[in-house]
């Protein structure tokens, strides 16, 4: 039957929290002046979903979605208050740094209580020891009292113990949200293992490029409701435009300053004018901009911004060697990508005028730039190459080794 190949389903679930303020308060200072305050907040409307077995599903939205609402009914922290879940196989999650952690007990002492917690026999604990430590890289300290611990050393022990637990469904809180460059590359590829293995994983992140790596399908909610479902990477483009038209709306108020020289606009285009902006192949991007004076040494970038928000490139006249000289008027300053590297997707426009080493116009999330297939890209960039094949001497074949 098709039911017994789902592992999570939600049918028709709210979840309110009733608002109160009371005024039993001993302290007669602390409630003189202040009106006792009541309501209710419904962290979830009416929301049905299902996920497949083997299914990586990714849940976008803004603070106060009810992403995390989600995760807590699965785990079993709080209940719903209306409609019905149904959940099959061993479920572990991962939803706040401290959770289930004594700041008293050291970190080997915790691993046995944080995993008995989460359903793991102390045999297994025991089993998976050295390789939970050393995963968590904190083995220095795992004698030491947790309450040492930094922010970034609990969650790496944390996420160390579930990603141990051989569950059939992982629940995952913004897992990455703290912890470096490495440990988060760390967290990916053990994430990307389960997922290989058949696992079960419902995943939220404000890193939508982390959600895009690992989903093949997401939710985006809004105030509690569902918004959207679909591919991760049709999801997240609707988010972002939602997310950008409301910054845009934000930050478009009109500016009282005078400024010798200002962004008019910019746009993006393929050089065939039947074709898209495909990855793999020819963009023209176009910055206008407007002078009050003549102005030197003027330098002009684009920086487009990954869907998670560091920086993926630039386009700037300073790689032709310096700034520029401008007379008044209007202008455009044309650059011509040959080759677009960058994957498909929806990708944030930063505009900025320099000159001196000034900044005189900034104009952030200006635009948005959306990149269609194309060429076929294995990671974060198509890398526009030849090849040959050729017979050659044993002394000639190339070592591995470090440039």
């Amino acid at each position: 039957m098709l039911f017994d190949m789902i592992d999570l389903k939600f049918d028709q679930v709210s979840k309110k929290y009733n608002l109160s303020a009371s005024n039993d308060s001993p302290k007669r200072w602390y409630r003189r002046g202040f009106a006792k305050r009541s309501g209710e907040m419904w962290a979830l409307r009416n929301l049905s979903f299902q996920v497949k077995e083997g299914e990586a599903l990714g849940i976008v939205g803004h603070n106060g979605a009810g992403k995390t609402t989600i995760l807590r009914i699965l785990a079993g922290i709080t209940t719903p208050t209306e409609g019905e879940i149904t959940i099959r196989g061993k479920l572990a999650a991962l939803i706040e740094v401290s959770s289930g952690f004594h700041p008293e007990l050291t970190g080997m002492e915790n691993i046995y209580l944080h995993g008995a917690m989460l359903g793991m026999r102390r045999s297994d604990i025991r089993r998976k020891l050295d390789s939970i430590v050393e995963f968590s890289g904190v083995g220095r300290y795992i004698d030491v009292p947790l309450k040492r611990y930094s922010s970034g050393m609990h969650v790496r022990l944390g996420f160390a113990i579930a990603a141990h637990l051989d569950p059939d469904i992982l629940l995952l809180d913004e897992v990455l949200a703290v912890g470096d460059a490495a440990f988060q590359a760390k967290c990916l590829d053990r994430i990307s293992e389960l997922r290989k293995s058949g696992r079960t994983i419902v995943f939220i992140s404000h890193d939508l490029a982390a959600v895009y790596r690992l989903c093949d399908r997401a939710l985006l909610l809004s105030h509690g409701s569902l918004l959207a479902d679909g591919p991760a990477r049709q999801v997240i483009d609707q988010y972002q435009q939602i997310t950008f038209a409301w910054q845009g709306a934000t930050l478009g108020e009109e500016r009282d300053e005078v400024k010798p020289v200002e962004c008019a606009g910019v746009s993006f285009s393929s050089p065939d004018p039947f074709d898209t902006i495909r990855t793999g192949y020819p963009m023209v991007a176009r910055l206008g901009y407007r002078a009050s004076k003549p102005v030197l040494d003027i330098l002009f970038r684009i920086s487009i911004y990954w869907p998670s928000g560091y920086l993926c490139a630039q386009l700037t006249t300073e790689s032709l060697g310096g700034g520029v000289r401008i007379e008044p008027g209007t202008g455009v300053v044309e650059f011509l990508c040959p080759v677009l590297p960058v994957v498909p997707g929806l990708y944030r426009i930063d505009l900025v005028i320099e000159a001196n080493g000034q900044e005189i116009d900034t104009r952030q999330r200006s635009a948005t730039l959306r990149v269609e297939p194309g060429r076929i890209a294995y990671g974060d960039f198509h890398i526009e190459n030849t090849w040959k094949v050729a017979e050659v001497s044993s002394d000639a074949i190339p070592s591995t080794k470090e440039n």
